[in-house]
């Protein structure tokens, strides 16, 4: 799919009724037709998206949970412009997520992208975030943030993913819901929530099982997600957020080399039975929130939040390759402990006739893992955990303070500016020293990152705006990890800089009646970006590389037709490329790791960056027969090509796939009943829907299944 034909796709969508399809409710807050849209992720406090200089879309509850299995954030991603968010068929590895280029070449959780549930960071201070503890059926809307104001949430922040979960009504309310489909794929959950003026509350608890589309893909989930709200004063406000998940047997397909792909998709990798590569995840989190309104032009909010997370994952190493001296083994155990505050106090005021609101906090972060390597073989047997091969504790923690500003100099003009000051610090203690590298060692990462954007009211509902600021993002805990595949060389790769990027944004916001478009033109420089050298025997070593340049066009667009017809559009063009040429060194001398092997490859300007469609169209259609509880959704999704490697040697296909679901919603005496069904990829085409990014061994192809099927159906009675 190459851009002429995207927009050629794209423009016919819109005129003859190939939009794809957002669940349209009058009284849902995130309707499209409804221009007074809030967000909270740009300015930290409710806003309409209209108003702002900034790329954000929210999406609303129905489109959440209404026909999907509230099991991947990319069933809900899906349909934001600029986010590419891809399940790998593979729970053991998380999706495939980023926005704008941002995070795509990560092989373990998400890079780039600055995660937060309820106000509570998933995103550690390293830059790395895990998204598992997202509760999707509790979820009362998603918000996306894009371009440079992104950077206002300091470390990694290419773009910001924070959902949110709903209040409790008055009353007693309760739900049940079982899902069933293809691969044995289960999900049962029970919801409660309730009541009254001073206090609400909502609990979720979810099951989730599938024995997965690729053989050696079976999964399973278990995930509780509870929030409580209580009046604590006249103008006082206390939240607590406790959530749990646990994932104790998730297994590993590994990647397929394009022969193997292409003979059988549903094979596992060479080593994944032999060595039974799988990982478990165990994670508890609690958090508070105070909000309190000081006076009538100040309030206060406080978070504080605590957790721990365990992670075992056996991978498929060869024997001789564990057996070397300086090796760390086959399995990695990680415990984190981890917790953290904010602290922003917001004023209101006014400024030369206009109204000014300034926002003033402070923020610290505080992850402490202890990290140990075993061999994945005890003598003959395989896939067992074995002799202690590394042991070290990292501690890493970010100490950031954040202004901001927001002024209405005149009716037409909106002044949106800010800067963070961040400090990010690693440091490692080496239990074994003689193994795996140098007792102590440490580095130190600082930035202070600038951000601002004008809006203009061009009209009464057309709004232009121009937008610019700088982020910069530090290596993870897991690039730091390795320096070599081979464990020739041992310890943290402290050679590796942040990445530091300029990004600039120029859009226009218009709406009329049932109607709404937003459309952005980027561009964004960045230097020493974060890049793998080598991915291989279960280790990835990173490497800075030199300048890339992404430019690109995002647009969405929401209408509401008679008759029930309700449409949604989401496209995306992004060139992402390195911008000078620079030598991936397997030789010395290099700028990160040094591995004293192999030969030295060069990079040319110009090259595209791995795992980045250039184009990605979502669009479809809904039809809602209110009175009689009926709607149905077709919707297309489109991707180009997308490269597997920075040498540009090998890409996995563009595709085009099309998806159906429809519902039925009975409500009756207190009780609500819905049964939904969906079928996804309709034409049952074969396509790879992800890449592991400079697999060593060409094992880069992670297949997407054929034609899927699932039905679901949920009871919520009133209880009181």
């Amino acid at each position: 799919m190459n851009a002429f034909s995207a927009l050629c796709c794209a423009g016919v969508s819109l005129c003859a009724v190939a939009a794809s399809a957002a669940w349209a409710d009058p009284a849902d807050p995130a309707d499209p037709a409804d221009l007074s849209t809030v967000v909270v992720t740009a300015t930290r406090a409710p806003e309409s998206s209209l108003d702002l200089p900034v790329s954000v879309d929210r999406i609303g509850r129905r489109e959440i949970q209404d026909g999907q299995l509230q099991v991947n954030l990319s069933e809900s991603l899906m349909t934001v412009p600029g986010v590419s968010a891809q399940s790998r068929q593979n729970y053991a590895q998380d999706l495939q997520m980023s926005i704008r280029g941002f995070g795509a070449r990560s092989s373990f959780g998400v890079t780039g992208v600055r995660l937060y549930a309820d106000g509570i960071p998933g995103t550690m201070p390293d830059g790395q975030g895990q998204f598992s503890q997202f509760d999707l059926g509790s979820a009362d809307h998603i918000e996306v943030l894009r371009g440079p104001f992104s950077a206002l949430y300091g470390n990694a922040s290419g773009g910001v993913i924070a959902i949110f979960t709903a209040n409790g009504t008055p009353g007693l309310q309760g739900q049940a819901s079982a899902d069933y489909g293809t691969f044995n794929t289960q999900r049962y959950a029970l919801k409660v929530s309730g009541g009254d003026h001073d206090l609400d509350y909502v609990a979720d608890l979810s099951h989730f099982q599938t024995d997965g589309y690729r053989d050696h893909s079976a999964a399973e989930r278990d995930l509780f997600n509870g929030k409580l709200r209580l009046v604590t004063g006249e103008n006082a406000r206390l939240t607590v957020i406790a959530n749990a998940v646990e994932s104790p047997d998730l297994q590993d397909p590994l990647g397929l080399t394009a022969a193997q792909a292409a003979a059988n998709p549903v094979q596992p990798g060479v080593g994944a039975l032999q060595f039974d590569t799988r990982k478990s995840v165990r994670q508890e989190q609690l958090g508070t929130i105070y909000e309190n309104e000081l006076s009538g032009t100040d309030d206060l909010m406080g978070t504080v939040y605590s957790g721990h997370r365990a992670t075992t994952q056996f991978q498929a190493i060869p024997e001789s390759t564990e057996r070397a001296a300086a090796s760390p083994g086959g399995v990695i155990v990680l415990s984190r402990d981890f917790w953290g505050m904010d602290l922003h106090v917001r004023d209101h005021r006014d400024l030369a006739g206009g109204p000014l609101v300034v926002t003033a906090g402070v923020s610290y972060d505080d992850l402490e893992e202890a990290r140990q390597g075993y061999l994945n073989f005890d003598g003959n047997v395989l896939g067992v955990e074995g002799v202690l091969r590394r042991d070290e504790a990292n501690h890493v923690y970010d100490a950031d303070e954040y202004l901001q500003a927001q002024w209405d100099p005149g009716t037409r003009w909106r002044v949106l500016a800010g800067v963070r000051n961040s400090v990010v610090d690693v440091s490692d203690h080496d239990h074994l020293p003689l193994l795996t590298g140098p007792p102590e060692s440490g580095v130190r990462y600082t930035a202070t990152d600038p951000v601002g954007g004008i809006t203009f009211r061009a009209a009464q509902r057309t709004n232009l705006y121009v937008s610019y600021g700088r982020g910069f993002e530090t290596p993870t805990l897991d690039q730091l990890a390795y320096r070599s595949t081979n464990a020739a060389l041992t310890g943290l790769n402290l050679g590796l800089e942040p990445a530091r990027s300029n990004n600039v944004e120029a859009g226009v916001k218009s709406a009329g009646e049932g109607w709404r478009a937003d459309a952005a033109a980027f561009y964004i420089q960045t230097r020493d970006e974060l890049a793998v050298q080598a991915n291989a025997s279960g280790r990835s070593v990173y490497e800075n590389i030199g300048a890339t340049k992404r430019r690109g066009l995002e647009l969405g667009v929401d209408a509401l037709w008679p008759h029930g017809f309700s449409a949604r559009l989401a496209y995306t063009y992004l060139h992402a490329v390195v911008a000078q040429s620079y030598l991936t060194c397997f030789t010395a001398p290099c700028k990160s790791a040094e591995i004293p092997s192999g030969t030295a490859a060069s990079i040319p300007a110009g090259n595209h960056l791995p795992a980045v469609p250039a184009n990605a169209l979502y669009a479809g259609l809904t039809w809602a027969d209110a009175p009689h509880g009926f709607s149905v959704t077709l919707e297309t999704v489109g991707r180009a090509q997308i490269y597997t490697d920075d040498r540009n040697d090998a890409a996995a296909p563009g595709y085009w796939v099309a998806n159906l679901r429809a519902g039925l919603v009975q409500e009756s005496h207190g009780w609500r009943f819905s049964e939904f069904a969906r079928i996804d990829n309709l034409a049952d085409r074969r396509y790879v829907g992800t890449v592991i990014v400079n697999e060593t061994n060409g094992r880069y192809f992670e297949p997407a299944p054929g034609r899927t099927a699932y039905v679901m159906f949920t009871v919520a009675p009133h209880l009181d």
